[in-house]
C-alpha cells in the first residue's frame, strides 16, 4: 500500500509539474519509481506512463510541432535505446542505480547552470546526436528531456514549438524504450502489480487537471525551480541507494 501511495503522489506531482513547467514527467517521477520499484521495473513503468501523458498532451499542441526536427530526432532514438538496454543487461542493480543517479544529477546540472552557455549549432548532425542521447537517457533513466533541452537552446529552437514537439518525441522515446527492453529481455512487467496501472493513470489524469489550473496562477519559472528540486532530491536518493548497495 505504501508503494502504491508513493507512486500515486510522485506521478501526480510529475504530471502537474510538466503541465505547469514543461519539464518531463520522467525527470520528476523516474528517480522515485526507481527506488520504489527498482531501477529496471521502475523506469519501465515511467516509460509507459510518460507515453500516455505525452499522448494526452499532444492532442492540444500538434499545430505547433516542428515536424521536420521531430521526425529526425524520433528516427534515431532507437540507436540510443539499444546500447542503454544492453548496459542494463550487463551491470548489477546497485551499479544501475548509481549510473542513473549520476546521469540525472549531471543532466539537471546542465539544464540548470549550463543551458545558456552552450555554443550555437545548426544542421542535422546535432539533432541526430541529441536524439541518440535522448534515447539512451530515456531507456536508462526515463528522462529524455535534459538532452533535448540543451539541443533546443543550442539550435535556438523557438520555445513554443520546442515544448509542443517534445510531446510526440516523448511518446516515441517511451515506445522505443519499452519495446527494446522487452525484445532484449532487459525488463519484464510480469511481476508488476496490476494495481500500479490504475493508480498511476488516475494520478496522472488528476495531475494534468490540477496542472492546467495551476498554470494560470503560478509562474512557469517558479514551477520549474520546484520541479528541478524534486528531481534533484530523487536523483540524490537513487545515487545514495546505489552507492550503499555497491558497498554492501
Amino acid at each position: 500500500m505504501a508503494t502504491l501511495l508513493g507512486i500515486a503522489v510522485i506521478v501526480f506531482f510529475g504530471a502537474a509539474l510538466q503541465r505547469v513547467s514543461g519539464l518531463g514527467l520522467g525527470l520528476v517521477a523516474g528517480p522515485v519509481l526507481a527506488v520504489l520499484l527498482g531501477p529496471i521495473e521502475g523506469i519501465m513503468v515511467v516509460n509507459l506512463i510518460a507515453m500516455v501523458n505525452a499522448a494526452v498532451n499532444s492532442a492540444t499542441v500538434l499545430g505547433n510541432v516542428d515536424w521536420s526536427k521531430t521526425k529526425l530526432i524520433c528516427g534515431v532514438l532507437v540507436f540510443g535505446s539499444i546500447p542503454a538496454a544492453l548496459l542494463l543487461n550487463l551491470v548489477p542493480v546497485a551499479a544501475i542505480l548509481t549510473i542513473v543517479g549520476v546521469l540525472l544529477i549531471l543532466a539537471l546540472g546542465v539544464v540548470t547552470f549550463a543551458q545558456d552557455r552552450v555554443p550555437p549549432v545548426s544542421g542535422k548532425p546535432p539533432a541526430v546526436v541529441a536524439g541518440i542521447g535522448a534515447g539512451f537517457m530515456n531507456t536508462l533513466s526515463g528522462a529524455a528531456g535534459p538532452v533535448l533541452t540543451v539541443y533546443a537552446q543550442a539550435s535556438r529552437w523557438e520555445q513554443t514549438s520546442f515544448a509542443a514537439s517534445l510531446q510526440p518525441i516523448f511518446f516515441v522515446a517511451g515506445g522505443f524504450s519499452v519495446l527494446v527492453k522487452l525484445l532484449l529481455g532487459t525488463a519484464s512487467l510480469s511481476h508488476t502489480s496490476l494495481w500500479v496501472w490504475p493508480v498511476a493513470l488516475t494520478a496522472m489524469v488528476l495531475g494534468i487537471w490540477i496542472g492546467d489550473f495551476l498554470s494560470k496562477h503560478i509562474a512557469k519559472g517558479t514551477a520549474r525551480k520546484f520541479a528541478l528540486l524534486v528531481a534533484l532530491a530523487g536523483a540524490i536518493s537513487v545515487l545514495y541507494k546505489g552507492i550503499t548497495g555497491l558497498m554492501a
